[in-house]
């Protein structure tokens, strides 16, 4: 996929109103917050604003900060939200709502009183600290400390199709106050899925999130990358998540609700142990789909470090011989999702069949992760290495051809077993670019079929596969991550024309669809139920899909 250069060249200024005047907050799917910031200001059904924390798996009704907030004139009339953007919540009658720092909210303007739950009302006078300690600052100068901080953000955010600068707005918005300290994250800045309930630094989401941040931010793009590689295990597992309190490496390390959650959906002893090899007491590894060196190179192509590579490629390696040695538990060569989360596919019908599962993603990762290595190796100057490296990404797509391609699809095994649930990952071995030409006519054409192709590809299962429900995750919908590397693997397997099309149906998408969502229904092409909004690897595989 071709790269910009991370300086923006020229980049003519788009015609029309600055970002600042083409956000507006919801205050629901979209609250009022910063980056940095763990506070968000919501709207209530009652006409107040309530704010609240962002906090690792905890519900934001647990954590409320303050309710019932209203602002209300002299003689008692409330004052109602005028316009709530990225740098204020603006009030009729001239107050304003901003953040003079991630913990101080401060209500600026004269003449006015603020009411909330369980406090006393008090008056506008200047700069009035809602939220936080010391002293009111100064009213103009927090005001446009905020419109400036907000201002240089939208100043690097890539230049993309003027029909899509609206959705792209939001998208860049999206990923700044997705922006936080992360307690175990050793100081670095960690860009987190969403501020509803994804409060961490999640592996896979971290290398999407690194496709949009390169552009604007290399360093913190490979920021994200050294957040999980600081907490690598020593046999090579890079965790699942890094969080507040630690780090999710093992069946172990999930919260309550979690297990709750598995067992429903694939029995207690499952979500326990779900390794055959295991028994239901012992703990199983937990991480997520290897693309670590795609998303390294990627940082790469658009602002080379021979430094940064030369500190990650051991590392990645390691992860590498970890998947290929204690994920194949059957020994055939092949590595396996030994629990439902290191699929990334928490819900897939995949889990339906069995305790562990091997759809055709995971060898596709491994077999371009050895041609990434490949790359690596030949900028690190170490050529035998590097040639090392793709003879091992053509034998394990040779093997993955061998064992899994039946003549017409690649099968999915669950704990050792062939299953019927036809999904979008059937096609991810197009992600290896090594595929005879054969394979690959066979492989579009399924995903041109009615199966797969409608006005809103790609659907997670198949459209006529009876595990098909648009609403349910991953069992139907579309997500940005799937669609994304679907449209690099056309590029790499040589079908540009098909790659362009599904890249065009994605951005009428999401550009119509009316959020950032962490999924779509590929019926109606809005949010789906019970998706979670504000989702960081939409905002980022759409900004990045959507450069000019």
């Amino acid at each position: 996929m071709p790269e910009s250069s991370n300086v923006r060249p020229s980049n003519v200024r788009p015609s029309g109103p600055p970002p600042l005047d083409l956000l507006d907050l919801d205050l629901r799917e979209r609250p009022f917050t910063d980056r940095g910031s763990r506070l968000l200001v919501m709207a209530h059904d009652d006409g107040s604003l309530w704010i609240a924390r962002s906090e690792y798996e905890r519900r934001l009704s647990d954590t409320t900060v303050l309710t019932g907030l209203r602002v209300v004139s002299a003689t008692g009339a409330q004052l109602p939200v005028r316009r709530a953007r990225a740098d204020r919540i603006a009030f009729e009658g001239g107050v304003n709502l901003v953040f003079a720092d991630p913990d101080t909210l401060v209500l600026t303007g004269h003449g006015a009183r603020a009411h909330w739950d369980h406090g006393e009302a008090a008056d506008i006078d200047g700069c009035l600290v809602l939220v936080g300690e010391g002293p009111a600052p100064d009213a103009a100068a927090v005001t446009e400390a905020a419109r400036a901080r907000w201002a240089a953000w939208f100043e690097r955010m890539p230049a993309v199709r003027e029909e899509l600068r609206e959705r792209a707005v939001m998208a860049w918005w999206t990923l700044a106050v997705n922006l936080l300290p992360i307690g175990a994250a050793a100081g670095r800045e960690g860009l987190v899925p969403s501020r509803y309930g994804y409060v961490g630094v999640w592996n896979w989401d971290a290398y999407f999130h690194t496709v949009a941040l390169r552009h604007a931010d290399p360093e913190l793009a490979r920021d994200q990358i050294r957040i999980l590689l600081a907490h690598q295990r020593p046999d090579g597992l890079i965790p699942d998540v890094v969080h507040d309190e630690g780090v999710l490496t093992e069946t172990t390390d999930l919260p309550r609700s979690d297990r709750e959650r598995l067992a429903e959906h694939v029995g207690q002893a499952l979500a326990e142990s779900p390794s055959r090899t295991s028994t239901p007491d012992a703990p199983v590894p937990v991480t997520k789909p290897p693309l670590t060196a795609w998303a390294v190179w990627k940082i790469h192509e658009v602002a080379p470090d021979l430094a940064f590579l030369a500190e990650v490629y051991e590392p990645i390696v390691r992860s590498q011989q970890w998947w290929l040695t204690a994920s194949d538990p059957d020994g055939d060569g092949l590595a396996e999702y030994l629990h439902p989360y290191s699929s990334g596919l928490d819900d897939s019908p995949v889990w339906d069949y069995g305790p562990r599962a091997e759809p055709p993603d995971l060898n596709a990762y491994l077999a371009l992760q050895f041609d990434v290595l490949g790359d690596i190796a030949e900028a690190l100057g170490r050529d035998d290495d590097a040639a090392s490296w793709r003879t091992r990404a053509a034998e394990h797509t040779d093997l993955l051809v061998a064992r899994r391609w039946t003549g017409t699809r690649f099968t999915t095994l669950s704990a050792g077993r062939t299953v019927a649930v036809r999904t979008a990952l059937d096609l991810m071995p197009l992600l290896t670019g090594r595929l005879p030409k054969d394979i690959v006519d066979h492989l579009v054409a399924d995903l041109l079929s009615p199966s797969f192709w409608g006005e809103r590809p790609v659907p997670t299962v198949a459209f006529d596969d009876p595990a098909f429900d648009p609403d349910a995750m991953w069992r139907g919908p579309v997500w940005l991550n799937v669609n994304y590397l679907l449209i690099e693997g056309l590029r790499r397997s040589d079908r540009p024309d098909v790659a362009a099309e599904l890249t065009e149906r994605t951005l009428r998408m999401v550009a119509d669809g009316g959020g950032l969502y962490e999924y779509w229904n590929p019926l109606t092409g809005r949010r789906a139920n019970r998706a979670t909004s504000g989702f960081g690897w939409s905002s980022a595989l759409f900004t990045d899909l959507a450069r000019r």
